[in-house]
């Protein structure tokens, strides 16, 4: 008999190899170019969690199973996705006999009806149809029939299914193509069917070929696609549903009372934070920015040369930041910074959400560095880390990125720009210390200028003045003041520069950073 663990990477087998393809069919809900990335990412949770596990019985496995699967998902498609393991789980638990094709039947059933009930309006042409038709079919089939036998049926109604979409949508008859969620389910229904059968993975399907229509989208109305995990203790689903549906639209909340799995498109995505750290706490934050992922999608559709094209990954705090970033072309932001270090795992996702065919890393905090660095080992394509150790030098490597080039020669560049920059930070000591002999009192503001504290004091302007003569030391050209969340004005200070420094450009920026009331950086 196979096993769990063997049908599980034979699922994961068969969606990684058609990863591409459906990220370059997702229309719909909007075309950001992610659905195979997403359900790629959160099956690989699933299957790691399968090969980790030490569950006694069937029952354990199923939860554990499940687990993953709510923690695991990304994006829209990762999180409906979860929901079809769940129902699928909730039936193969709680059998304790062999599974045969009456309880796959009611697997499937119990999977379309899990799917439903996370969605608050169901869209039909969508994975939500193929796995109800998927329901129907296993229920239609011969209870009899072999197992073998009674996979292949089902694969060839997912086939039915997943055609049937292109007619069933406006946007997808408009642009010619499937539905990318239930494409990237049928592939996980072959990759089991060929296992349990012993046979290869199948060939991945052509890639479609795409019209005008399919490579050029509508912007999505909201900007940045926002999944994170809630946990507490009595979360109730509809007060979460309540608050985030003013935030934006494709709103997604599952889980239980104790986890729950959100997903929103929105334009504030720290006010939907705010709705979970109210409640619980959060993890697994993830925020990608639609409109910028669109343009991707976009680029690499209109290319034949796909692979030729580099974007940039950030870890970055801030709103402000966040924008800078994305101004100088930052394709995928990772939300990470000196309290909040993104995993291995969030960057490799990361790296995989661009659609680029080579990458460029700024973990811009020196906590990140290592863990971008295992990134770009367990990537799938050529990745380049820049060790910028701070958003400011990260600012500064950004400037001469060219996404034409490759990550290589971007580099080389970056890495350059770096060795002309100076970086400084003023924050508040979290407690007594003492730091390159200065004595450091807790609640006093503390400055550092390459990483070296030179000013400790109860006046920020002192403190960041001094910072400010440090980096200014020899010759430069530009000064960049980012200020973070709650900072003092800047008005003094930048007059107190000028006065000393006139011949330096002073540039200000609302970074919005937490924990830093400033950051800077001379070039």
């Amino acid at each position: 008999m196979i096993d769990a663990v063997e049908l599980a990477r034979g699922a994961l087998a068969s969606l990684e190899q058609s990863r591409q393809r459906i990220d370059d069919l997702n229309v719909y809900p909007v075309p950001d170019g992610d659905t195979g990335t997403n359900l790629t990412l959160t099956l690989r949770a699933i299957v790691e969690a399968i090969e980790q596990s030490h569950a006694r019985d069937r029952a354990e496995l199923a939860r554990e199973v499940t687990r993953a699967a709510l923690m695991g998902a990304r994006g829209n498609s990762g999180v409906i996705l979860s929901q079809i393991v769940r129902g699928f789980a909730d039936v193969i638990g709680e059998t304790t006999a062999e599974i045969d094709t009456e309880t796959l039947a009611r697997a499937f059933r119990s999977a379309s009806d899990a799917a439903y009930r996370a969605v608050r309006t169901p869209v039909e042409g969508t994975m939500l149809t193929v796995i109800r038709e998927l329901a129907e079919a296993a229920e239609r089939i011969d209870p009899h029939a072999p197992m073998p036998e009674f996979l292949v049926e089902l694969v060839r109604a997912g086939e039915d299914s997943v055609a049937r979409t292109r007619e069933q949508l406006d946007v997808l008859r408009e642009a010619g193509v499937v539905d990318a969620g239930g494409a990237g389910l049928l592939e996980i229904l072959r990759g089991v069917a060929a296992t349990f059968a012993g046979e290869p993975i199948p060939a991945a399907p052509a890639s479609e070929e795409l019209t005008i229509d399919a490579i050029h989208q509508e912007l999505s109305k909201f900007r940045y696609c926002t999944t994170f995990v809630c946990e507490g203790d009595g979360l109730v689903r509809e007060e979460l549903e309540n608050e985030l549906e003013r935030l934006g639209d494709s709103l997604l909340v599952v889980g239980d009372e104790n986890a729950m799995k959100v997903h929103v498109h929105t334009d504030d995505p720290g006010a939907a934070l705010a709705v979970g750290t109210r409640r619980g706490t959060i993890a697994g934050v993830e925020i990608a920015n639609m409109h910028a992922q669109t343009t991707q999608r976009e680029e690499r559709l209109s290319h034949a040369d796909a692979d030729g094209s580099t974007a940039v990954v950030a870890v970055v705090a801030g709103d402000g930041n966040r924008r800078l970033f994305e101004s100088l072309g930052a394709t995928s932001i990772v939300e990470g910074g000196q309290t909040m270090n993104p995993s291995t795992a969030d960057l490799v996702a990361a790296i995989e959400r661009t659609g680029a065919g080579e990458v460029v890393v700024l973990p811009n905090n020196s906590n990140v560095i290592m863990s971008a660095e295992q990134a770009a080992k367990l990537a799938d394509r050529p990745v380049e880390v820049i060790p910028t150790d701070s958003m400011p030098s990260g600012l500064a490597a950004l400037v001469p990125f060219d996404a034409s080039r490759s990550a290589a020669e971007n580099a080389a560049e970056m890495r350059e720009a770096l060795e002309s920059v100076s970086t400084g930070e003023v924050t508040i000591a979290s407690r007594d210390a003492k730091l390159n002999g200065l004595a450091v009192p807790k609640g006093a503001y503390l400055g550092l200028a390459d990483g070296e504290a030179v000013a400790v004091g109860d006046s920020f302007i002192k403190v960041a003045a001094e910072v400010v003569e440090r980096l200014l030391a020899e010759p430069r050209g530009v000064l960049t003041l980012l200020a973070g969340e709650g900072a003092p004005g800047l008005d003094a200070l930048v007059e107190t520069i000028t006065d000393r420094h006139p011949d330096v450009e002073v540039d200000v920026q609302d970074g919005g950073q937490p924990h830093y009331p400033l950051l800077l950086s001379a070039e």
